[in-house]
């Protein structure tokens, strides 16, 4: 039997990806864009490639998930839902506070107030959540004991000392971070991702709807934005290459994150939508392996075949986290799935496509000036 699925968000980089994939498992898709200038550009009709991407696959409503009549538009005769909207960027997140509380937040409760006071068809919601909301995910003292450590001071970055710190405790060794891990994000962004996925784990049930959250790490592949200077250190690195300037990575370069591709994400939403085994399940989908920032400047010279100069500056942003590196366990034990794209490969493949892309300006210079005037940025 197909579904009639909702994506909202689905005009962008992760949803008309999954739009196609559902469409291509015999399913009809509807999506809900803003379409925010910051993603699509000022005229989305010309200026965004991953709208026109949609056409003849998905109906396209154009409006925003704070608003209940356009999300009583979009919802008419879904059965499935994939709540991708929102505003992401863990630096903006903490000076555009009200925008991301409204969106994040006020669209989850919107969408959930409607469909708990209207009748609809929907038996299935999935939220995507973020490895935001552990901040800093596990840690293991030296006597073995797991730990989830608070977040780390400015006093410590300014003197240099970037590392995750306990009181008592002496160097901490970083571990993959399960599902049960302590909820602490570390930023305004992380704080929205979880009210989020706990307004739907809450809500859902209690109306006859099976949630689903699954918590991303770090996603990137092509068809990432390449001029929101928000999505992510392979775009920012990428655009800096193309156009031969330097590179200035922030802290000691060893801080790390879970990357995983386009593709992978997509299969294992895809999953969490329609394994019935997934219902009011909690997923990490990652790849479940550490890479540092030296280690992918390393791999995008590499994939590029070429270099600029880097510098490693010891410039940090209040809000980031050291180390987060997802368990997958769980999403292989209960949903069968494990994440196929190793990082240099799916760095090749973006490299590639990012070479067939026009070179975008600078607003990441920008967003750092922006941070900076906030004292966010040291």
């Amino acid at each position: 039997m197909s579904d009639h699925v909702l994506i909202t968000g689905g005009a962008g980089f992760i949803g008309t990806r999954l739009a196609r994939r559902f469409v291509e498992a015999g399913n009809t898709v509807t999506v809900l864009d803003a379409l925010i200038p910051q993603v699509h550009g000022d005229d989305p009709d010309t200026t965004s490639p991953l709208l026109r991407s949609l056409d003849g696959v998905a109906d396209v409503v154009r409006g925003t998930v704070t608003s209940t009549e356009d999300l009583r538009a979009a919802l008419a005769g879904a059965t499935i839902v994939v709540h991708l909207a929102a505003e992401t960027g863990t630096g903006q997140s903490m000076y555009e506070i009200a925008r991301y509380t409204e969106t994040n937040v006020g669209g989850t409760a919107a969408l959930l107030d409607l469909l708990a006071n209207e009748p609809h068809s929907v038996r299935r919601l999935v939220i995507a959540s973020s490895r935001s909301i552990y901040g800093e995910g596990s840690y293991l003292t030296e006597s073995g004991v797991v730990v989830h450590p608070g977040h780390r001071d400015d006093e410590s970055m300014a003197a240099g000392d970037f590392d995750v710190h306990m009181p008592g405790e002496g160097p901490l060794s970083v571990i993959a971070t399960d599902e049960n891990a302590k909820l602490h994000p570390s930023s305004v962004y992380g704080i929205t991702k979880q009210m989020q996925e706990s307004l739907i784990l809450t809500v859902a049930p209690t109306i006859g709807i099976e949630p689903v959250s699954l918590r991303y790490q770090n996603v990137y592949g092509p068809g990432q934005s390449l001029k929101n200077p928000y999505t992510g250190i392979l775009s920012i690195f990428s655009t800096l290459i193309r156009q031969g300037k330097e590179i200035n990575i922030f802290e000691d370069g060893l801080e790390s994150r879970d990357f995983v591709y386009i593709d992978d994400i997509v299969e294992a939403t895809f999953l969490g939508a329609t394994h019935p085994a997934a219902a009011g399940g909690v997923f990490n989908v990652g790849s479940g392996v550490a890479t540092t920032v030296n280690e992918v400047v390393a791999a995008l010279f590499a994939a590029f075949g070429t270099e600029v100069p880097t510098r490693v500056s010891g410039n940090y942003r209040l809000g980031d986290i050291r180390h987060n590196i997802a368990d997958t366990t769980r999403l292989r034990e209960i949903l069968g799935f494990t994440p196929a794209v190793q990082f240099r490969e799916g760095v090749s493949r973006f490299a590639e496509w990012v070479l067939s892309e026009p070179i975008e300006g600078d607003s990441y210079e920008r967003s750092l000036e922006e941070m900076s005037s906030r004292n966010l940025l040291k």
